[in-house]
């Protein structure tokens, strides 16, 4: 089977030369942070003050970080981008550091402590002011999502992208096949009736150290590479979906915590079980085509059962979402 066209890894010293060229010794020499599938982090100081240094291969993500920045209020922690730009073929950005644990590292104890501060932070995301953009779906830079509607973007999960190609003809190599696609998205098709017409700001990526947290909540919300323009119930739906995935975490403090909430900050949501039901099939469908790409076999057999699991289902009775949702 042919190797995924993965980003080639980072030259080394390519941070160090990057900082002295651009703050020469009014910055420290950067220490690596985290990592993820796109970019890599690297805290500094400069002139004094604490900052993070990304290098990547796509700087469209930098960007939209600056975007959400520049639009986000208090209630939506999003630290400013000071700097952007390319060196040597590669996409930098840097931005004030906040500090915090991430999301994935907290105790089942601390994150039913912090989900209250994150929801309350995804409603303010959801109250970002759109004027002057358009369309569904993952946008870019400018404003611009690709989809007339949020139906279409949803059902756009089965067509590979730029970013992550070749993945339909992996599962097919693979004898996995393109059966569980075909059936997650059938499923997702017959619920699109039941989805709003909602077009706000979605993060799309909650998980992956993309939240940080202290005693007091949420510090910060990271990475909008991912982010959407759509039903704001998906970032609901992706904590449903992955939080299985950490075994140190009740599920049922996440149920809890989403419908005391919703009924908290207005009437539970229209077609509720509905909705989610279809945004835990995109993710899982994403899931699937991303791990197919990268060629993790086992995650892609996980997210099958998933998918499987959630298409045999009778819409909006998903085994993730409790009974009394």
């Amino acid at each position: 089977m042919p190797t995924p066209p993965f980003p080639t890894p980072l030259p080394p010293s390519l941070a160090s030369r990057l900082v002295r060229t651009l703050y020469g010794d009014r910055a420290t020499e950067p220490r690596p942070l985290a990592s993820g599938a796109w970019s890599q982090a690297y805290a500094l100081t400069l002139d004094g003050a604490e900052v993070v240094l990304r290098v990547g291969a796509h700087g469209e993500d930098f960007a939209k970080d600056e975007v959400v920045a520049r639009l986000a209020g208090p209630g939506l922690p999003v630290p400013p981008v000071l700097a952007r730009g390319e060196a040597e073929g590669w996409a930098y950005a840097v931005s004030g550091r906040v500090r915090g644990t991430a999301l994935d590292d907290l105790s089942g104890e601390a994150v039913a402590r912090t989900l209250p501060s994150l929801l309350r932070a995804l409603d303010a995301a959801a109250r970002v002011d759109l004027a002057g953009t358009s369309g569904y779906g993952i946008w870019v830079p400018d404003g611009r999502a690709p989809h007339a509607s949020w139906p279409e973007a949803l059902l756009a999960i089965g067509t590979e992208t730029p970013r992550v190609p070749g993945w339909r003809a992996a599962l097919v190599d693979s004898g996995i096949g393109l059966g569980p696609v075909e059936a997650g998205l059938s499923a997702l098709a017959a619920l699109t009736p039941c989805l709003p017409d909602a077009r706000r700001l979605i993060h799309g990526d909650l998980l992956s150290r993309n939240v940080l947290a202290g005693e007091a909540g949420i510090t910060g919300v990271l990475d909008w590479g991912n982010a959407l323009y759509g039903d704001p119930l998906y970032d609901a739906a992706w904590l449903l979906h992955w939080w299985p995935w950490y075994p140190g975490w009740r599920p049922g403090d996440l149920h809890a915590a989403l419908l005391t909430h919703w009924r908290a900050t207005g009437p539970t949501p229209a077609h509720l079980r509905e909705r989610l039901h279809a945004y835990l099939l995109h993710i899982a469908l994403d899931a699937l085509a991303y791990c197919a790409y990268r060629r993790r076999w086992d995650e892609v057999r996980a997210h099958v059962g998933t998918v499987l699991t959630l298409a045999s289902a009778d819409g909006g009775e998903s085994v993730l979402i409790p009974a009394g949702a």
